[in-house]
């Protein structure tokens, strides 16, 4: 696991940016892992500048995203599929047809997650995953258990997430209380893992992945078990940080 700590979030953003764009300059068909919430959002428009310079093609790029609420459909602007399509697919040339996120609607959640693994596998893994850390550890929607998930699920969300995700919403209550995201399995399966923090409020959850330990209350420490992770981080979210 390889730590690089930038004084900014806007220069963190750029760095996590280089990587994924050289992930797409070196396979034309790449297919990333993609993460939504305000860690992702500055390396986005970093992605964004670099493709209007001509830097990088989308054209052949495959993207599978993490998680999605439930109950949201696409169109809900608090969906990550309206997310990502704000904040990176309406901006670049990508397929729309060739960009996956869980389904969060459905009348069997269960077969649509199990169908998602399977796209996954059909597609021949991930190539690089952005992630970001939530203030309990937690990675996509895995909050911290006694068990964590293989594979694809739904997922109860811990009120503390509940809490944190509030301020996009109107009001707590508005906020989904289950999700549906990739399991522990289908991210340490991508070949390539990026995980972004900033902000003093993710500096407990980073120190845990200096640590010498594994637990699954603390599912990001998980990454541990990869051999390449890359941490990018702003000076508040590297401020425990002792080596």
């Amino acid at each position: 696991m390889k730590f690089k700590i930038f004084e900014t979030y806007e220069e963190a953003s750029a760095y996590s940016a280089e990587l994924l764009a050289e992930v797409i300059r070196t396979k034309r068909d790449a297919v990333l892992g993609l993460a939504t919430g305000s860690s992702p959002e500055g390396m986005y428009k970093e992605i964004i500048r670099r493709y209007e310079a001509g830097e990088i093609d989308f054209s052949q790029v495959k993207s599978i995203n993490l998680d999605e609420y439930v109950g949201l459909t696409g169109d809900h602007d608090q969906s990550y599929r309206y997310f990502m399509d704000t904040h990176l697919f309406n901006h670049v040339n990508i397929n729309k047809a060739n960009t996956h996120v869980p389904q969060g609607v459905g009348q069997d959640l269960a077969a649509l997650a199990k169908a998602y693994d399977e796209l996954i596998e059909n597609l021949g893994g991930i190539d690089v995953q952005v992630l970001g850390i939530g203030a309990n550890g937690h990675i996509g929607f895995n909050e911290p258990e006694h068990e964590l998930h293989l594979k694809t699920h739904v997922a109860e969300l811990k009120p503390e997430t509940i809490e944190a995700n509030a301020r996009f919403f109107e009001s707590r209550d508005d906020v989904p209380t289950k999700a549906v995201t990739m399991g522990i399995g289908a991210i340490l399966s991508a070949k390539k893992i990026i995980l972004i923090a900033s902000g003093e409020s993710k500096a407990e959850a980073v120190k845990a992945l200096e640590d010498d330990f594994i637990s699954t209350h603390v599912p990001a420490t998980l990454l541990k078990l990869h051999a390449d992770v890359t941490v990018v981080l702003d000076k508040e979210a590297a401020s425990l940080l002792t080596k």
